[in-house]
């Protein structure tokens, strides 16, 4: 492969190295499968919990702002600190999420769907196709101000609008100690996320879900049925028909019993944090968190692809004593990919589209080969198993990668 000439790039991606294991993977990922057959151009951006304290979390802002320059981002998993973490990392203050960060300024829609590889199976039995989240990416919980309350407080919210006038609204009095805290949303950020979600089912043709708690948030939660609800009819709802594709409202709690029911091969919507949770369940129902592709639509073309998985903390700590893992990579490998193909497309490069392409192609016929890390290696049904550690998986992707090329 030494004769290869490597695969040019015009415009570069701009790329957020992370932390702790994933961190490792990243590096493996390009000296193994990347750096060999791309003259990878890349903004790199350290988002490494030393450097986001460093400075001052600006860091992921200007990554951020360098990915609505560029048009696409790929990123590395990152740690959102908590209380020991500043300890253990001797922070200047407890960090917010650098992905709140970042999709509160870039806006949208992540999607988020199972890689599926024969061999594992869901834990739902009925489940025979991906089920795709679409989860918001702007407000609610992530852009929350929170604070304890003494015993004797009472808690309002208070409105001025722009003449000046107030309106407040009593929230509690508290006889004993408490927490509160307050939620926000947009309408323009709630109408790109419907838009986003109703073009992505038109594109994928697939039926579309939407679910959020309106008989108990008459004001919030109902704003998102009623935007989602006015659009698709002024906008989707002939181009859905001639498609052969739904969209349909229903309450998260019933959407949760249908979708246990379902087969799947459905986009199912959500506000943020139930996408943040539901998600992780239907990753780890359909096998795995680090088998789940992840990437972030904003209304202006925008692309940011990422792992929808944590940093893998217990596997880093064991390399760090020289012990070899068996870390899963998949979603760290697919977010490259995700990025490189998107990079070719807006770029007219349809070599690096077919490369990502073929990159894909072998990874997921390593695993079906029964060449696999240990968390797959544990649930495949496939026969004659190996089970290898993080570099070698690597090292074999780039195997069949090669028969390819």
């Amino acid at each position: 492969m030494s004769e290869l000439k490597k695969i040019a790039m015009k415009t570069p991606l701009v790329e957020m190295d992370g932390d702790e294991m994933t961190r490792i993977l990243w590096k493996m990922i390009k000296d193994i499968l990347i750096f060999p057959y791309v003259d990878l151009k890349t903004e790199y951006y350290d988002l490494g919990l030393e450097n986001r304290d460093k400075t001052g979390d600006q860091v992921t802002i200007d990554s951020a702002m360098a990915t609505k320059k560029y048009g696409v981002a790929v990123k590395c998993a990152t740690i959102t600190p908590n209380a020991a973490r500043v300890e253990e990392y001797h922070l200047k203050e407890m960090w917010k999420s650098p992905n709140g960060t970042i999709r509160a300024i870039l806006d949208g829609t992540v999607f988020r769907t199972p890689i599926v590889v024969k061999g594992i199976v869901p834990f739902i039995p009925t489940w025979k196709k991906p089920i795709t989240i679409a989860r918001h990416a702007y407000g609610d919980v992530y852009k929350n101000v929170e604070a304890t309350v003494p015993a004797g407080a009472k808690a309002e919210l208070l409105v001025t609008e722009a003449d000046g006038s107030e309106t407040k609204y009593p929230i509690h009095e508290f006889k004993t100690p408490g927490v509160i805290q307050g939620l926000h949303n947009l309408d323009k950020s709630i109408e790109s996320f419907a838009r986003s979600c109703f073009n992505f089912a038109l594109d994928s043709k697939q039926d579309l879900w939407f679910a959020t708690k309106d008989t108990i948030s008459k004001k919030y939660d109902h704003r998102f049925k009623d935007i989602f609800q006015e659009i698709y009819d002024a906008e989707y709802q002939e181009k859905f028909e001639k498609n052969g594709i739904t969209y349909f409202y229903t309450l998260i709690d019933d959407a949760v019993a249908r979708v246990i029911r379902s087969e799947g091969g459905y986009i199912w919507a959500c506000k943020n944090y139930d996408g943040d949770v539901m998600s992780d369940m239907v990753a780890t129902a359909f096998g795995s968190l680090a088998m789940m592709t992840s990437v972030l639509v904003s209304p202006d073309g925008t692309y940011e692809y990422e792992a929808a998985h944590g940093t893998v903390q217990r596997h880093y700590y064991k390399h760090l004593k020289g012990e070899k893992t068996s870390t899963n990579s998949m979603a760290t490998l697919f977010a490259w990919t995700g990025a490189l193909r998107k990079r070719g497309e807006l770029d007219g490069l349809g070599e690096l589209v077919s490369f990502a392409d073929k990159l894909e192609r072998a990874a997921i016929d390593t695993i079906e080969n029964g060449i696999m890390t240990g968390d797959l290696a544990s649930m495949s049904t496939l026969p004659n198993i190996q089970k290898v550690n993080s570099e070698e998986f690597l090292l074999a992707v780039k195997e069949q990668l090669e028969k390819f090329l």
